[in-house]
């Protein structure tokens, strides 16, 4: 199967698939969030100043790491570039950070804002399928895609020289691969995720278990994807740079979890909705 950018053209500007999608994933996770606060009688409006800070210190975070993987300081200024660790890490930040201004229970929102996280992540996946991003090894199974003008393309001299698959002898270097549609596997697996939170976000644990619990399954889910995606940051053999800070965060999620195992005795103060 082949499958071409989702590009829509507007005069001189083009919006991408993937542009459209991290916008709708921003919103959708809001709106999420948002709700999720007011049935826990807090302000709602937390949620969309979360947003906003969320963008700003996710970009920042995503291209300072990306700048730093590439060691060229002036990476951060150029185009792409998204790395969804380092977005990870500086939306956390200046989420937090807000938090601790506003004297915010901190454990209580992270728990509301789980199921939403999972949301965006996901609709963020599409994005990347839809600018052909972020694709696997070459295969041959039936549901194995070429992205002949991915980015980049599947094309046998840039699957071995950007991301060192071995190429058999034979095959024309302009030759178009196909690979595993990784971005796919996360979709699946990201939506497992999302129900197993939303599920179990009526937990009788303390306040903050389901973000750790959250800190678990998307990090297993990324090991998993991790282990088919081609990449040029293997470490240690097979092992991605992606894997061990899932690793890392697995260990954080586990030690959460056992240290909010039993129910408060009582719950952190909360703000009343607005009225």
């Amino acid at each position: 199967m082949t499958v071409y950018p989702l590009l829509i053209h507007l005069g001189r500007f083009t919006l991408t698939g993937y542009g459209i999608m991290m916008m709708l994933g921003f919103l959708v996770s809001g709106w999420i969030y948002a709700r999720e606060l007011q049935r826990r009688s807090l302000d709602p409006a937390i949620a969309w100043d979360t947003v906003v800070l969320a963008v700003v210190g996710g970009l920042a975070g995503s291209k300072l790491y990306f700048a730093i993987s590439v060691g060229r300081i002036g990476a951060v200024f150029t185009r792409g570039g998204l790395v969804w660790y380092g977005g990870l890490a500086g939306g956390t930040a200046a989420v937090l950070g807000y938090m601790w201004l506003k004297k915010l229970p901190v454990r209580v929102l992270l728990d509301a804002v789980s199921p939403s996280l999972v949301v965006g992540y996901l609709l963020g996946r599409v994005g990347c399928f839809t600018v052909n991003d972020d694709y696997g090894l070459p295969s041959r199974l039936p549901w194995a895609m070429a992205f002949p003008s991915g980015s980049p393309p599947t094309t046998a001299r840039i699957l071995s020289e950007q991301f060192h698959v071995t190429i058999p002898p034979g095959v024309s270097p302009d030759h178009v691969l196909t690979v595993h549609p990784t971005q796919l596997y996360e979709i699946a697996l990201s939506f497992l995720v999302f129900w197993l939170l939303w599920r179990w976000r009526n937990h009788r644990h303390a306040a903050g278990w389901l973000f750790g619990l959250y800190l678990v399954l998307s990090s297993v889910e990324r090991i998993i994807a991790e282990t088919f995606r081609a990449k040029d940051d293997r470490l240690l053999g097979a092992v991605t740079v992606a894997q061990l800070l899932s690793l890392a965060l697995i260990v954080l999620g586990v030690l959460l979890m056992r240290r909010l195992a039993h129910p408060e005795v009582a719950a952190p103060p909360m703000p009343t909705a607005a009225t």
